[in-house]
């Protein structure tokens, strides 16, 4: 096999801004490529993680993309435009790249709200072979109000935020565009793709109960794995989150 080596990249989402990624790849022509998404207000590379396990996935044989939705990381934007059909438009951009570069299976993997990001833009792009998600959300406006510092009815077009990342602004239109989103729908729109759900059970972000939603919605091929001990960044079992996802993707696209 041959060797891999990392790659900066770039590309022009649809509001023609950069979105700013890194490519592992050993330039095989027809090679499965995984297209990993962050979750919110994280980056591409996940503090070193994520491009550990694409290395990994390079021992397997796969190339793996890394990006920064736009507001994020490297690519450019304002974050407090963030919203999820912008990050759905931003991930069919991602692949109208990947299709010019005759890359093999394409496969989504997201985590937390790249994971639901994943869910939603591949019910609808015929592009994508497999999603794999991470603690990935089935309620959206609940989970995120639970986060609203302040009240949506005050006064301004934004609206604080108060998590792990301190106090972050968002317009408040983010609100009105998850409204238009089944989730759960949009999972069951996946099949005959095959879909993975992630999830610890020690999530205090998202609830479990929310992979089982994912989970019921769906249709076969579908695997649920919950991780015992496991915390919403599986902080402390990532470990078995890759080995989960590597066995997934060994069965799939091997």
């Amino acid at each position: 096999m041959s060797a891999f080596s990392w790659e900066k990249v770039s590309l022009i989402n649809k509001n023609n801004l950069r979105l700013a990624g890194l490519l592992h790849t050993d330039h095989r022509s027809g090679a499965p490529l995984v297209i990993v998404c962050h979750g919110f207000t994280g980056s591409k590379e996940g503090g070193g993680r994520a491009m550990s396990m694409a290395e990994e996935l390079g021992r397997l044989g796969l190339t793996t993309l890394l990006f920064d939705f736009a507001g994020c990381g490297e690519s450019e934007g304002d974050f407090a435009d963030l919203s999820l059909t912008g990050q759905i438009n931003d991930l069919s951009a991602v692949l109208d790249w990947c299709r010019t570069k005759k890359f093999g299976p394409l496969i989504t993997m997201g985590r937390s709200f790249g994971g639901t990001t994943v869910i939603c833009q591949g019910a609808s792009d015929q592009r994508v072979a497999g999603v794999c998600t991470w603690a990935a959300s089935a309620r959206l406006t609940d989970l995120f109000l639970e986060f609203v510092d302040g009240s949506l009815d005050d006064p301004g077009d934004t609206v604080f935020l108060a998590g792990e990342s301190g106090i972050l602004e968002l317009k408040k239109t983010f609100f009105a565009d998850l409204e238009q989103y089944d989730v759960p729908a949009c999972a069951s729109r996946l099949t005959p793709r095959p879909l993975l759900i992630i999830h610890g059970d020690r999530d205090d972000v998202v609830p479990l109960e929310d992979a089982h939603t994912l989970y019921a919605a769906a249709r076969e091929p579908r695997l649920l794995s919950m991780i015992s001990g496991g915390d919403h960044q599986f902080s402390k079992h990532h470990r078995q989150a890759w080995d989960i996802t590597f066995r997934w993707l060994k069965e799939n696209f091997s």
